[in-house]
């Protein structure tokens, strides 16, 4: 790491503490990370990140008091808002699409390596959504299964689910994109309906297995590829 570089500042909340401990040695291994504070339960993690501000919040779905999701979408609400990952043994798909609507940027198994935690946690400071890649398999297969209407997305809503891609929240996508963030949220919705989804999760998985967006194979936001006789605005 250079040494003008901040190291990113992490909240880590988990409430079994060999699992804290374990991964907090993992972290300290990286001179790019310096955890900042230790959470065993939902409250405590929505406290501390209240008080400390981290960049990211690593985050286990099974707090007690309050479970990750939830967690994770009050984050949200804070004055600064961290990015967060989820790390957990849960595999369920509707956990990581509850997770990623709450505002959750990445989605990992507790069976990945060291590595993966790592390079996962500096993608998703950087904005890029990380999908395990047997969720990210899972999400695609079910992609297969959704209704889609016949009518292709228009390039600035290629544009705007690219960005989301990205883990960019509306806010940030409206001022990329120098529009309202009303407008965001009304584009979002067409692509909804034309895709016939029920959120942004399903909606960039779906256009992703379309070839419509790049994921890399650890599901990351890695560009856009125009569909098909697409129109523009």
């Amino acid at each position: 790491m250079d040494s003008d570089t901040v190291p990113l500042r992490i909240l880590l909340a988990e409430d079994h503490a060999v699992v804290r401990e374990g991964t907090r040695e993992i972290l300290d291994r990286d001179p790019g990370i310096v955890v900042v504070g230790e959470a065993a339960d939902g409250p405590s993690a929505l406290a501390l990140a209240a008080q400390l501000e981290p960049d990211l919040v690593l985050l286990d779905v099974n707090l007690p008091g309050l479970n990750g999701i939830e967690v994770a979408r009050r984050l949200q609400s804070l004055r600064t808002v961290p990015r967060v990952l989820i790390l957990s043994a849960y595999d369920d798909i509707d956990y990581v699409i509850a997770a990623t609507e709450a505002g959750v940027g990445g989605y990992l198994l507790k069976t990945a390596h060291a590595s993966d935690v790592i390079a996962a946690i500096h993608a998703v400071a950087a904005g890029e959504m990380v999908l395990h890649p047997p969720i990210a398999r899972a999400l695609a297969a079910r992609a297969t299964g959704w209704r889609s209407n016949p009518t292709v997305l228009s390039t600035h809503e290629i544009e705007i689910l690219r960005l989301a891609s990205r883990g960019m929240r509306n806010r940030e996508i409206a001022a990329e994109l120098a529009i309202g963030a009303r407008t965001v949220e009304a584009h979002l919705t067409n692509i909804f309906n034309k895709l016939g989804v029920a959120g942004r999760t399903e909606a960039i998985v779906h256009a992703a297995s379309r070839g419509w967006l790049a994921l890399g194979q650890e599901g990351r936001g890695a560009g856009t590829h125009e569909p098909p006789n697409s129109r523009h605005d």
